[in-house]
């Protein structure tokens, strides 16, 4: 038994297509929920305001809906965000640096959306 050819060698993450899978799909889940809060905004009769606000998110399923797509949102970020570190800066230790600083800054944020949502 012969091989042809050479052994192909690869470098990289390997990342490209479950990333562009996920941007697309927290992209749709994105967007679905700004459909849904702009329809429960335009459809009710209650003026703008702080009641209508509070009535939208004390459901229970809109609380789920908003815990969904933050966590989406994050991650949405965290793929794209790591992208741009990782094709535009080269020093190994400042690309490091910036992922662990998006990396907390992403989860703070949604911690601290999470809080809000949930009134922790």
């Amino acid at each position: 038994m012969s091989t042809y050819g050479t052994k192909r060698i690869v470098s990289g993450a390997h990342y490209g297509l479950r990333d562009w899978l996920a941007q697309r799909v927290t992209a749709v889940l994105m967007a679905l929920f700004t459909i849904v809060l702009l329809a429960q905004i335009l459809f009710t009769k209650q003026p703008l305001g702080y009641e209508l606000w509070s009535g939208i998110f004390s459901q229970q399923w809109m609380k789920f809906v908003t815990f969904a797509t933050i966590i989406a949102l994050a991650y949405h970020a965290w793929v794209g965000v790591r992208d741009i570190w990782m094709d535009y800066v080269k020093p190994v230790g400042l690309r490091l640096a910036l992922h662990v600083f998006t990396l907390v800054w992403l989860v703070g944020c949604a911690g601290w959306a999470i809080q809000v949502l949930w009134r922790l």
